[in-house]
């Protein structure tokens, strides 16, 4: 983790991202950080001429290739296979040719270069002035797009100008299979699924349109993608068209005068099935096309204004006091959006489509950070991706019986549901994946009222999980409910018997199921769950073993974790972080550190299982201990940081995970975003200084601020309402803008909320002793 905000140059403006300049030992940074998304097509946002080049990325949610799973040793019940996101067809490259010379960044003069991505027009824009090596200089602007509208779409207008002289252009528009991508890592396992993974089905030319058809190897999916085009030029050109297995291009050759613009617009689609064959394949890409080229550019462009109209008209977070901070905020949104809006059935990501890190997996962080941010601001996104775990739910039962338990036991990792995880204490343990999405499917009930999700999906994912815990656990001598050996959050600490975290996420799952199943005895008949089966989630969730030491007043992380030897964080150079990747996990298990939040976490999401004593006993007991070497930590810190009063804390905080990316602060963003660590920025915002909890089907609010901000604002939905909530001067203003009247409760006290706006004091925030971090782990100061 970097210790300081490096100046990154990025241009600080409240609605968009701009970078002037090349930096070529950045551009896989770059890459990551202008991705275009739908949450179906993910773009990196390479440069329009191919190259030069850090690591070239489209990606289709849920496409993938298999591979073999390495062990030294086998072992009963250990996943078999991999899956890792594959590079598919690149409709995005438009090589230029200027009087014969290539146009390369790397080459010759970029008198401009700058790059735009707008948060309201969903857009990477593109203005380069370049001189050729022959003395020629042309203007380059491009703007591409990823479409909310039309989810299997992706159009590019690219624009050339001579500048000094009339010139002889060339442009090739391409589609180009099996791009060389590097590997990293060992495993030539990885190296093999990755190295032209695709093999050619289908290849087809005509007019200024082309499709190609491939199909991965081992996973045996097929992919159509289709390009076509509209050109526009104020004199005669030479335009040819061609396809090959792995190629097909559409060659442009004309002379443009001085001060004329050739001006191409290119419309790309896709489509992938496991079943379907080549010509519905291409049939949908010509349909996709089509749909496109009627829609035009230009209504592109305003279709894709309106959608983020409305976006941002509810999910909108204002800060004032730090422009920087409400620049990151935004695209920490927009990405957020980028990576759920259109998946529909498929899963989201860790990394989003926005880079090959985690091998495209999807984990935990889904469900805890990022369908809250969706469930509040778009809750039909939120519905999708829970509908997605829903339609895996045959694959996690069959993982619950290969492990010999009951119920649904949802994968580590996965893409297409199954688990594709090697076995690894710090993961196959992590059971608490099941209780986190039955967590997130009763707060999206909750905050929804969604009948149809709870017919269709909502009561059986909480049933199914709510058996898992049953037959996972045991009853000991005194009778309380044990869950041993497993991982939570911390993947410093593995296999330890009762995490706090887990146990009480369990005990939120089998109070939901017993409830739902009350609320819907019609499908609970249909479940097979009867009273009796009710009676003993109940019983066990009020019979959970909630490990507590007594000496130090503090809740332990798993029983005895407070008893093991402290790390000595002292002796630990900075440049030993993160510690994963200097120290064996055998030292790491037997020591209290923490990777990230844990009890902290826990908390946050139960809430309601703490007293405010606690909350602040434990907060400065674990904030010793947490070094932050996951990016999944700072949110919930901020979070419980803001709660018990530390409010420069919670700010530092929320800076760190709000500038996560754009200032590189894991050395990684090369391999794609931190997606729910962009997520927690909303929480910070809106859990943290807003104080927003949901505790069943009561809605509170407790913000404050930290002094070095004026001024927050954000909207949530609720229940068909969309409420607004203001946070200055020491005093809190909530408005409905719409629907109708609801009761909250403010800092306690509660109050109804109708057509006029309620302003209410905020208090005088506590004044608790200072905490310590690990020393050489702490936050930046922010503001």
């Amino acid at each position: 983790m970097s210790q300081n905000y490096s100046e990154p140059g990025f241009h600080v403006a409240p609605w968009e991202l701009r970078w002037c300049g090349l930096n070529l030992e950045s551009l896989a940074d770059m890459e990551s950080i202008f991705a275009l998304s739908n949450g179906n097509i993910g773009v990196r946002a390479t440069l329009d001429e191919g190259e030069p080049v850090g690591t070239p990325g489209t990606y289709l949610n849920g496409f993938y290739e298999e591979r073999e799973l390495p062990y030294p040793e086998g072992g009963y019940g250990y996943p078999e296979d991999g899956q890792t996101v594959v590079n598919v067809t690149d409709g995005t490259i438009i090589r230029l040719f200027v009087q014969d010379s290539p146009m390369d960044m790397r080459y010759s003069r970029a008198v401009e270069h700058e790059r735009v991505l707008d948060f309201r027009s969903g857009t990477l824009r593109r203005d380069t002035v370049w001189t050729s090596p022959t003395g020629r200089s042309v203007r380059i602007r491009s703007e591409r797009l990823v479409s909310f509208t039309q989810r299997a779409v992706a159009a590019i207008r690219y624009e050339v100008e001579p500048l000094d002289a009339d010139l002889d252009l060339v442009v090739q528009s391409d589609l180009l299979a099996n791009e060389p991508v590097p590997t990293g890592g060992a495993d030539p396992r990885l190296a093999a699924a990755l190295d032209r993974p695709l093999a050619a089905d289908f290849a087809t030319a005509q007019d200024l349109s082309a499709v190609l058809v491939h199909h991965t190897k081992r996973s045996g999916l097929r992919v159509a993608t289709g390009m076509d085009h509209h050109l526009e030029l104020s004199s005669a050109a030479d335009v040819t068209i061609g396809a090959e297995e792995d190629l097909a291009r559409l060659t442009i050759a004309v002379d443009v005068a001085k001060g004329e613009v050739l001006r191409l617009t290119k419309y790309v689609a896709y489509g992938w099935s496991s079943r379907r064959s080549v010509p519905a394949l291409r049939a949908q890409v010509d349909a996709a096309l089509a749909q496109a080229k009627q829609t035009g550019w230009q209504n592109l462009l305003a279709r894709q204004r309106d959608y983020l109209d409305k976006f941002w008209s509810h999910a909108d977070i204002e800060i004032d006091g730090c422009p920087e901070l409400q620049q990151a905020v935004r695209y920490a949104l927009f990405q957020v959006l980028q990576a759920g809006a259109r998946g529909e059935s498929r899963p989201i990501p860790a990394k989003g489509l926005t880079g090959p890190g985690y091998d495209g997996h999807s984990f935990w962080d889904t469900e805890i950070f990022v369908l809250p941010m969706l469930t509040h601001t778009m809750p039909e996104a939120a519905a999708d991706a829970l509908r997605w775990r829903h339609a895996t739910l045959d694959k996690a039962k069959h993982r619950a019986r290969e492990l010999s338990h009951d119920g649904a036991m949802f994968p580590w990792r996965t893409i297409n549901g199954a688990e594709c995880s090697a076995y690894w204490p710090a993961g196959t343990a992590g059971v608490h994946v099941n209780a986190d999405i039955a967590y997130a499917t009763a707060q999206y009930l909750a905050a929804t009222a969604d009948t149809e999700f709870e017919t269709d999906c909502g009561v059986e994912l909480l049933v199914e999980t709510a058996r898992l815990w049953a037959s996972l656990g045991h009853r000991d001598a005194s009778g309380k409910f044990r869950i041993d050996g497993v991982t939570g959050p911390d993947e410093y600490s593995a296999l330890g018997d009762n995490n706090l975290f887990t146990n009480l996420m369990a005990q939120q799952n089998f109070r939901d199921a017993a409830d739902a199943c009350e609320r819907r005895p019609d499908i609970a008949q249909r479940l097979e769950v009867g009273d009796e089966e009710t009676a003993r989630w109940r019983d066990s969730a009020d019979r959970m073993t909630l490990p507590y030491n007594a000496e130090l007043g503090v809740h332990e992380q798993a029983e005895n974790f407070t008893r093991q030897g402290r790390w000595d964080f002292a002796a630990t150079p900075k440049e030993d972080y993160p510690l994963l990747l200097r120290y064996p996990y055998f030292e790491l298990y037997r020591k209290q550190v923490v990777k990230q939040a844990d009890v902290t976490m826990a908390m946050y999401l139960r809430g309601d299982a703490f007293t405010a004593q606690e909350k602040e006993r434990n907060f400065r007991y674990y904030e010793a201990l947490t070094v932050r070497d996951s990016s999944l930590s700072a949110c919930g810190q901020a979070i419980l940081a803001a709660e018990v009063g530390h409010l420069q804390l919670a700010l530092d905080y929320l800076a760190e995970t709000a500038f996560i990316d754009l200032h590189n602060l894991h050395d990684n963003v090369s391999s794609g975003l931190h997606i729910a660590a962009l997520a927690g920025s909303w929480l910070v915002c809106v859990a943290g200084f807003g104080g927003m909890r949901n505790h069943g089907d009561a809605l509170s609010f407790a913000p404050q601020l930290p002094p070095a901000l004026n001024r927050l604002a954000f909207r949530i939905l609720w229940r068909g309402r969309c409420l607004a909530v203001e946070v200055s001067d020491q005093q809190a203003t909530y408005r409905l803008h719409s629907g109708q009247s609801l009761t909250l409760t403010h800092h306690g006290q509660s109050f109804t909320l109708g057509d006029d706006a309620v302003t209410l004091p905020v208090p005088e925030p506590a004044s608790p002793a200072a905490v310590e971090s690990p020393p050489g782990r702490e936050p930046l100061r922010h503001g």
